[in-house]
């Protein structure tokens, strides 16, 4: 039994739950510009239940239909090895599914209005999971599907923002680019890291602008999401003095360079991921100074 969770909670990859458990919070935050205000706003809470599983969901589904891809590139996953069965999988896909379109529903009912934008941009994340792994099965086309994920991940951001009604609000669109673009760059390059085990079952960009290239297209796309974290504090609503605080997420960024053109993908990965946490925490940071 023991092993089993343990396998389950492999699936879920809960590291990359962060993400979602201070995306979804802060897109609400962005829009108030308030921490403490959230405190009234339960329906954020309940929002972000539902992007965490159905963020679960959709990493367990993933690693359903990459089994045999997994079994050459990650055969310590889960499913690769045994640990859990395709079955048991399929189970755990529809509690976590279940339980995210129970927790939106929770997030609807508590809302005073604008409800249709809410389930919109759920509506919309469930086609582009759906499609990413079925159907048209994006994931394939190698760049759609960068763009899909990249899509999913920067809709967070959204999707807060949306359950108090704050999608006007223009810092939610700019964190937004920035996790988009971040996102995508990070999807390019572990591309660049599986091309020899997806070439039997993906068409990616590395596979058809070679690696070097790949790399380089990576490394404009992370410079676009450094101008979307400079923007906040030149259009507003921040100082421009504050612009500091983003300090350890821009290093970090444009430090990238050398190690893109070494070929050091998974450290480049790991740092891309970092970086992307460093600059929502930075903008967390810019609100309650």
């Amino acid at each position: 039994m023991a092993n089993k969770l343990l396998a389950s909670i492999q699936l879920m990859r809960v590291k990359n739950l962060g993400l979602a458990l201070i995306a979804t919070p802060l897109g609400a935050a962005f829009a108030l510009l308030d921490f403490e205000a959230l405190l009234d706003y339960p329906e954020v809470a309940l929002a972000t239940l539902s992007v965490l599983f159905f963020m679960a969901a959709g990493n367990a589904l993933n690693d359903l239909s990459d089994v045999e891809i997994d079994k050459v590139a990650h055969p310590s996953r889960p499913l690769a090895n045994g640990s859990i069965s395709i079955s048991e999988t399929k189970m755990l896909i529809g509690i976590l599914s279940l339980l995210s379109v129970a927790s939106l529903i929770g997030c609807l009912y508590l809302m005073d209005g604008s409800q249709v934008y809410t389930a919109g941009i759920y509506v919309a994340a469930v086609v582009l999971m759906i499609t990413y792994d079925h159907g048209p099965q994006t994931k394939q086309k190698g760049l759609i599907g960068n763009v899909a994920i990249s899509s999913l991940v920067a809709a967070v951001v959204l999707y807060g923002a949306s359950s108090i009604e704050g999608l006007d609000a223009l810092l939610c669109w700019y964190v937004a680019c920035v996790v988009f673009f971040v996102n995508l760059a990070r999807e390019i390059i572990k591309d660049c890291q599986d091309m020899e085990a997806d070439s039997d079952s993906r068409q990616t960009l590395p596979m058809k602008i070679g690696k070097e290239n790949s790399r380089m297209v990576a490394y404009v796309l992370t410079l676009i999401g450094i101008v979307f974290l400079y923007i906040p504090y030149w259009q507003g609503p921040f100082l421009f003095g504050q612009l500091f605080l983003q300090s350890p997420a821009i290093v970090l960024l444009m430090s990238l360079n050398g190690p893109m053109w070494k070929g050091e993908d998974y450290a480049v990965a790991t740092r891309l991921r970092i970086a992307m946490l460093l600059g929502l925490v930075s903008f967390i940071v810019t609100i309650l100074v």
